[in-house]
C-alpha cells in the first residue's frame, strides 16, 4: 500500500503541479486538502481539477466559524498589529490551516504533509512551526527549497510540466500579483510593488475596495456593541463574528478603508514590500479599541499595548501553538471582561470618525474630568502629588547643581 500525502491545496498553478510531481518523484497516493478560510470563488471547480491532476481525494473544510471566533478575534482583542500597520490577515490564517491539516492527515493514515510555500516568505516557518508542535511524527514536505528534485523555476516550467501529464489547465503564462485572501483581508506582491520607489496601480489591483478617492463623497455612520470584547451587532442587527466581519467588509470597502502600502521585515531576514486590504478588519480594530478607551485604567492599558505588539511577533513569526501565546493570549482575555458597550462611528473616503460610545463599566466619570471640582477630586491633592511624583528629578537637579559648584 502507498504511502499518504496531504497536500495543502489551493487549486493554483503551484499546487496543481504538485499533485503528479508527488506522485512521480516519492510514489505517494496524493490526497488534497483545501481550507476554506473565506477565500470566495477561488474554491470554485476545485475537486473536478485535483481528481484530473491525479489526487485521489479532496477536502474542502470550511473552518471560517473557526478562523473567525479562535484566531482572529484573540488578535483583535490583544491589538495585535506587526510594525505599526499590518493586521496579520496571513499570518492568522496559517496555523487554523495547519491545524486542518493534521487532522486530515491524521484521518487518513497520513505520513507526509506537502505545502507549496516558498523558500523566501514566512509562510513555510508559520506551516512548519505549526505542524512539528501538533504532529512532530509527520513528514514535511517544501518542493520549493528541494532544489534538487523540483526544477520548475517558472510559470511556463508549471505548465508545461502539467501538459506532459495530460493535465490541461485554464493557466495562461500572464503575470499578476501574488495574492493571498481569506476573510479577514488579501494581501498584493509582485509586479510594480517589487521597486519600493513605485506608486502602487490601485485601480488595478483592488479587489475589495475602492481608493478613498473614488468612495462617496456622502459619509455612512455605522453602530456596533460588543460584549466581553466579542463584536455582537452592526445597526441594531444581531450577527455572529464572521458575519460581522463580511459586513464590515462591503463598508469599508465602499468607502475606502484599510488600504495599507507596507515594506515589512520578513522572518528569514529580507524586506518585503506588500499592499493590504482589510476593510472589515480594520474598522473592528478601531471599533473594538474605541470602546476598550472608556473601560481599561492606565496601566493595563499600557501593558496591554506592550503586550499587544509582543503577540503580534509572535502570531507573525508562527508560533501560535506556543506556552507564549497562550500565556499572552490568557492576559488579554482577562482584560476583555467588562469590555462591553456600543460604539458609533462614521465612515468617509478611508477615515474611521468617532461618534460616540457608551458602557455600563466605563470609568469615564464627567463629575472629575469637567473643570468643576467634584467630591472625589481636590485640586490641592495635586501639589503633594506632584511633589512626589517629580522627587527624583528634584534630587538630580541637586546634585548636579551640587558637582557644578564643586567644578
Amino acid at each position: 500500500m502507498k504511502e499518504k500525502v496531504v497536500l495543502a491545496y489551493s487549486g493554483g498553478l503551484d499546487t496543481t503541479a504538485l499533485i503528479p510531481w508527488l506522485k512521480e518523484t516519492f510514489d505517494y497516493e496524493v490526497i488534497c486538502c483545501c481550507v476554506d478560510c473565506g477565500q470566495g470563488n477561488e474554491l470554485d471547480g476545485l475537486d473536478e481539477r485535483a481528481k484530473m491532476s491525479g489526487a485521489s481525494k479532496l477536502y474542502i473544510e470550511n473552518i471560517v466559524d473557526e478562523f473567525c471566533d479562535d484566531f482572529i478575534m484573540p488578535c483583535v482583542q490583544a491589538g495585535a498589529v506587526y510594525e505599526h500597520e499590518y493586521l496579520l490577515g496571513t499570518s492568522m490564517a496559517r496555523p487554523v490551516i495547519a491545524k486542518r491539516l493534521v487532522e486530515v492527515a491524521r484521518k487518513e493514515g497520513a505520513t507526509t504533509i506537502c505545502h507549496g510555500a516558498t523558500g523566501k516568505g514566512n509562510d513555510q516557518i508559520r506551516f512548519e512551526l505549526a505542524i512539528k508542535a501538533l504532529a512532530p511524527d509527520l513528514k514535511i514536505i517544501a518542493p520549493w527549497r528541494m532544489t534538487n528534485l523540483w526544477t520548475m523555476q517558472s510559470r511556463e516550467d508549471e505548465i508545461e510540466f502539467c501538459k506532459k501529464h495530460g493535465i490541461d489547465l485554464p493557466f495562461d503564462t500572464s503575470h499578476s500579483y501574488s495574492r493571498d485572501r481569506n476573510l479577514w483581508h488579501i494581501s498584493h506582491e509582485g509586479l510594480e510593488l517589487e521597486d519600493p520607489s513605485n506608486e502602487p496601480n490601485y485601480d488595478h489591483m483592488l479587489v475589495l475596495g475602492v481608493t478613498p478617492e473614488k468612495a462617496p463623497d456622502q459619509g455612512e455612520y455605522v453602530t456596533m456593541t460588543f460584549e466581553a470584547g466579542v463584536p455582537t451587532s452592526i445597526n441594531g442587527k444581531q450577527m455572529k463574528v464572521s458575519d460581522i466581519i463580511k459586513e464590515l467588509n462591503v463598508l469599508g470597502g465602499k468607502h475606502g478603508i484599510g488600504i495599507v502600502d507596507i515594506v515589512e521585515n520578513r522572518v528569514v531576514g529580507m524586506k518585503s514590500r506588500g499592499v493590504y486590504e482589510t476593510p472589515g478588519g480594520t474598522i473592528l480594530m478601531a471599533a473594538h479599541q474605541q470602546l476598550e478607551e472608556l473601560i481599561l485604567d492606565r496601566e493595563t492599558m499600557e501593558t496591554k499595548k506592550k503586550l499587544g505588539s509582543q503577540f503580534a511577533q509572535v502570531v507573525y513569526e508562527g508560533k501560535w501553538f506556543t506556552p507564549l501565546r497562550e500565556a499572552l493570549q490568557a492576559f488579554v482575555t482577562s482584560t476583555q471582561q467588562y469590555v462591553t458597550g456600543e460604539v458609533k462611528f462614521k465612515l468617509y473616503k478611508g477615515n474611521i470618525t468617532k461618534a460616540g460610545t457608551t458602557s455600563p463599566y466605563s470609568l469615564y466619570n464627567e463629575s472629575l474630568a469637567s473643570f468643576t471640582t467634584g467630591d472625589l477630586y481636590d485640586h490641592n491633592d495635586a501639589s503633594g502629588f506632584i511633589t512626589l511624583f517629580g522627587l527624583p528629578l528634584t534630587v538630580r537637579a541637586m546634585k548636579m547643581a551640587e558637582l557644578k559648584k564643586e567644578n
